[in-house]
């Protein structure tokens, strides 16, 4: 695979220091340059990230002393020397939509961690074990653009991470109708406990945005490619609870599923463990060996013990179960600014370097 020069777009927020540290030896993009908002533009990365390094890792040495530049002054300048970005900006969604566009118009395409652009119709939203044939829509959108090589990429919310790929994997099934409740780490909302005091001892039962995001991006995950858009499916049913928990890192769903073809339990477990896309075939650098792990415990997965498995790519399942309203219930697990966000942003980019999309 050919080397890729990358820019990491709003890299002082908590997903843009993740991109930091994923991104440090990879194999095949190579952090060329980072940017921030004007106010940290002009800094070295070191200066601006400042007190504001959440990471578990210290700063990789060859970026410390990178210049920020402005994500929004210096796009034609920033489009020049990279082939493609990573977004992750703390912007309004029309201007992060602006920004974006700006990107893929200067013919750099955007690999975005933002919500702005996951309902644009033409506008890729990949999980990459579930749906790598959404790229096939990619086309279509520098069509609109007026583009060669720019576009746009999203990945999902943070909080779909877990549940969707193990509803995913037993479509056969004919998955009816299915219930999540999330219990979401503090990072999702790019805290730690130092900047968050009031979320010890805590648990707020509201995220705003987040119980409508949980309940339509599935949808377009689930949908197809026609006619250069993507057509939602109709169907799982889902809804949604969404609360704030006194964790640092994870993000947990207690999920409840019916079935037109109610499989064995025994099934389920089965269609887990041999569950695998692109990532795994193509044996891309990012992708965990085994997505999907089942524990047989019955307190298992546990967010401090499972949250980082497969380097937090992979995701942990437990407790499967029959249920008196649906037909079973289980509780799943993944590391949501690993998988989550920039870890998964970075299998898609991989996914689409693999397929030549970012040539």
């Amino acid at each position: 695979m050919k080397q890729f020069n990358v820019g990491i777009i709003g890299a002082t927020g908590m997903v843009g220091q993740r991109f930091a540290i994923l991104l440090e030896n990879h194999p095949w993009f190579q952090v060329k340059l980072v940017a921030a908002s004007s106010r940290s533009a002009g800094k070295t990365y070191a200066e601006a990230a400042g007190k504001k390094w959440a990471m578990p890792k210290p700063m990789p040495e060859n970026l410390k002393d990178l210049v920020v530049y402005d994500a929004v002054a210096d796009i034609e300048t920033i489009a020049k020397q990279v082939d493609f970005v990573f977004c992750a900006v703390d912007m309004k969604k029309e201007e992060i939509k602006a920004l974006e566009e700006a990107y893929a118009k200067a013919e750099c395409p955007v690999i975005s961690n933002n919500s702005a652009h996951r309902g644009t119709p033409d506008v890729p939203m990949i999980v990459p074990e579930t749906n790598a044939d959404h790229a096939e829509v990619i086309p279509a959108q520098r069509a609109r653009l007026g583009t060669k090589r720019g576009f746009i990429a999203v990945k999902s919310n943070c909080s779909l991470q877990s549940y969707v790929p193990a509803l995913s994997a037993l479509g056969a099934f004919g998955v009816t109708k299915a219930l999540a409740c999330t219990y979401q780490a503090i990072s999702g909302a790019g805290k730690t406990f130092e900047t968050w005091p009031e979320m010890l001892d805590n648990v707020i039962p509201f995220i705003g945005g987040e119980e409508e995001k949980s309940e339509q991006e599935p949808l377009k995950i689930w949908g197809k490619v026609v006619d250069g858009k993507i057509v939602n499916a109709t169907s799982p049913q889902i809804t949604t609870q969404c609360l704030r928990v006194p964790v640092s890192d994870g993000h947990m769903a207690a999920v409840f599923a019916s079935f037109a073809n109610k499989p064995t339990l025994e099934q389920i477990k089965e269609k887990w463990a041999s569950y695998e896309g692109e990532p795994q075939k193509l044996g891309l650098p990012s992708a965990p060996r085994q997505f999907l792990n089942y524990f047989e415990e019955e307190n298992r997965p546990q967010t401090k013990l499972d949250r980082d498995l497969e380097g937090g790519m992979a995701v942990s399942i437990g407790r499967l179960r029959p249920d008196s309203q649906y037909d079973v219930k289980f509780v799943c697990l993944s590391h949501n600014t690993v998988r989550g966000a920039a870890g998964g942003a970075v299998l898609m980019a991989e996914l689409l370097a693999a397929k030549g999309y970012l040539d």
